[in-house]
């Protein structure tokens, strides 16, 4: 049965990563979750880029962080925070097209 990774973590969240980052995390209360998600592997550096239409060498420090059964990483921005034409200085408005990945 799939499930839309909305409905298996518990936050899917977007910050300021700096002036030159977003970071994201996406963190599960329970470790059968976790690692039903790490596992389907539908959440990866490859997968990431393409959800958000980028190259993948803007990536950064992408992780499974086994002790708080989450997953973290980092874009570098396209332009610096703050920056004209930059459109989310605090980078906590990027999470979303994340919720609907579908995980088997």
């Amino acid at each position: 049965m799939t499930k839309k990774l909305k409905d298996l973590a518990t936050t899917i969240r977007s910050k300021n990563g700096g002036v030159d980052h977003i970071t994201f995390d996406i963190i599960f209360s329970d470790r059968k979750a976790y690692e039903r998600v790490r596992d389907s592997r539908k959440i990866s550096l490859e997968s990431i880029a393409k959800l958000y239409q980028i190259n993948s060498s803007r990536i950064d420090h992408f992780s499974y962080f086994e002790p708080a059964n989450a997953i973290k990483f980092s874009i570098r921005r396209s332009k610096p925070s703050g920056s004209p034409g930059e459109s989310d200085v605090f980078g906590c408005q990027q999470y979303a097209p994340l919720f609907e990945i579908k995980i088997p």
